[in-house]
């Protein structure tokens, strides 16, 4: 949808190669198939290198002695049926949620004239998918806080998350991921992978309309939110609670842990003050929240993966919402002491 929302905050065009992964309007669900689910996931057997003695062996290890493979009756693996990689090991009870089935044709049942795929992709390897459906139109809101409802459905092969059907909210004006914090548990479908779960794929379709409900949900939380005031006790009173200057025993933190603490808190200031992704509602606990989100999405640290993988893979696994609700839950609790 770059026509209407611009390139992501992520776009590199001398990453795009033959095919950019950027789409003017809604992604093709016959393009998500072709690009990213034209493979299958398949049961592997799995045998393990014993020694042997020469009449028995199959053949020489590294060191030249007799080996043999005897297989794990109750292990499998799980690999792609184009590249034979390995996505996970599991006990024979783990059932596959074929990414097409699971993803791809159940978000196609409620794709419409108000619902369009807005991302899809891969991550590690193959091991985690997802597919977001999206509202085409911006939401206005009076205080200014402009998003788009979503529904992502994801699952995985490497068993790190379960399928699963959630709503969250990219905000506009940062291009983040978002959640209902005020929401216990969140609004999302679970499904495990058990010789049961087949039964389930009805409910997960019935699931997904829930985005419809989205607009109105997120709308009277972002009111809450920005009614809410934060004096500059109660800012301070969080980042001491957030990013403390000392170890929990009383001892001010010395050294690297310090320096780091330190620069934290100062990018905090920064975003909730002077930033235009938090700034414009300073002084109210969307702000913070904003400046917590924002901090998380585009300063922390993201060892060994990219930072837009980084994102992706903890909007897909509930990380982000788990943050936003422990953010807004402290806030609240300052608030009220």
């Amino acid at each position: 949808m770059t026509s209407q929302r611009g390139t992501a905050w992520h776009y590199r065009a001398e990453e795009q190669g033959d095919e950019t992964n950027h789409y003017d309007g809604p992604i093709p669900v016959q393009d998500v198939e072709r690009r990213l689910f034209h493979w299958t996931a398949v049961s592997r057997r799995i045998a393990v290198e014993t020694p042997s003695d020469f009449e028995g062996m199959t053949h020489l290890d590294p060191h030249g002695s007799p080996v043999q493979w005897a297989t794990l009756p109750d292990r499998q693996a799980i690999t792609r049926s184009d590249t034979n990689a390995v996505l996970g090991l599991f006990g024979t009870g783990y059932v596959m949620h074929q990414y097409r089935e699971w993803l791809l044709s159940t978000v196609a049942n409620i794709i419409d004239d108000d619902l369009v795929i807005s991302s899809a992709g891969l991550l590690r390897g193959g091991a985690i998918a997802w597919v977001e459906v999206s509202v085409p139109e911006t939401i206005t809101t009076p205080i200014g806080y402009d998003f788009r409802p979503n529904l992502l459905a994801t699952t995985s092969f490497d068993g790190s998350i379960s399928t699963t059907f959630k709503r969250t909210v990219t905000a506009t004006v940062c291009d983040n991921t978002r959640d209902l914090a005020l929401s216990e548990q969140g609004q999302q479908y679970k499904v495990k992978h058990t010789r049961y779960s087949a039964a389930k794929i009805t409910q997960a379709r019935e699931a997904l309309a829930v985005v419809h409900t989205l607009s109105d949900d997120f709308s009277r939380e972002l009111e809450i939110l920005a009614h809410t005031t934060i004096t500059d006790s109660h800012w301070r009173a969080f980042l001491d609670h957030a990013v403390p200057l000392n170890d929990g025993k009383g001892q001010a933190l010395e050294g690297r842990a310090r320096t780091m603490a330190r620069r934290k808190r100062e990018e905090l200031e920064n975003l909730y003050r002077d930033d235009h992704r938090a700034a414009p509602w300073t002084g109210t606990a969307l702000g913070v929240l904003q400046a917590t989100n924002t901090w998380a999405h585009h300063f922390a640290a993201h060892r060994g993966v990219s930072r837009p993988e980084r994102n992706i893979f903890h909007a897909v696994s509930g990380n982000t919402s788990i943050s936003d609700r422990a953010t807004t839950s402290a806030l609240l609790d300052l608030i009220a002491a």
